[in-house]
């Protein structure tokens, strides 16, 4: 008989764990598993994070209203197909702050089941070093056509869109005031002196 893990401490935090591993969770912390490992999600977005996190989605829908494809904010399941050396696994399961999805037979009731068009993530002081590496490497090798990267103290965007090579190439940091147009959501036109503003 399975043991019921209910508690994050029940879990070895060094383990290597599945997307089904997973699913059999029954705590209340909401956490991501990239690359097999646990990472601990803030309890409680700042009040900035969460500011920011609801402009940006409120551009994104407006920009999207009466299109097929569907975006998503956290929490919200992304399960990426990620290649190791023998093929292909799914070891990672992240929940960003905003999400676009054009091909919606991804979508299902546990979530998104493949690589969303668009994923923005909104840095928070909880947010390690490794664990921001660990997400671009992720997102980059399951082929996110496009990663935002928000810095809300610094009051700026990165933009990172996949090359022919299957590779990340950042733009320049993207500031308070300018606006940021994507070929994804062609009618989006995203200021961030509206995003960014006090």
């Amino acid at each position: 008989m399975a043991i019921l893990i209910t508690d994050i401490n029940q879990l070895d935090p060094d383990g290597s764990y599945t997307y089904a591993d997973y699913t059999t969770w029954q705590f209340s912390e909401y956490i991501e598993l990239i690359k097999g490992k646990i990472f601990r999600m803030s309890p409680a977005p700042a009040l900035k994070h969460q500011r920011i996190s609801w402009r940006m989605s409120g551009l994104v829908w407006e920009a999207l209203r009466n299109k097929s494809c569907q975006a998503f904010a956290a929490p919200f399941d992304v399960r990426l197909y990620t290649k190791n050396k023998k093929g292909v696994s799914t070891k990672t399961v992240v929940q960003p702050d905003l999400c676009v999805i054009y091909d919606t037979t991804k979508l299902d009731e546990q979530g998104c089941d493949g690589a969303p068009d668009l994923i923005v993530e909104i840095l928070s002081p909880g947010n390690t070093k490794k664990e921001m590496r660990d997400k671009f490497d992720v997102y980059e090798d399951a082929g996110v056509q496009e990663y935002w990267l928000v810095h809300p103290t610094e009051k700026n965007v990165i933009v990172y869109i996949l090359n022919e090579q299957g590779k990340y190439v950042g733009s320049r940091p993207y500031t308070d005031e300018d606006i940021i147009a994507t070929p994804i959501i062609p009618a989006l036109q995203m200021n961030l002196s509206e995003v960014f503003a006090d």
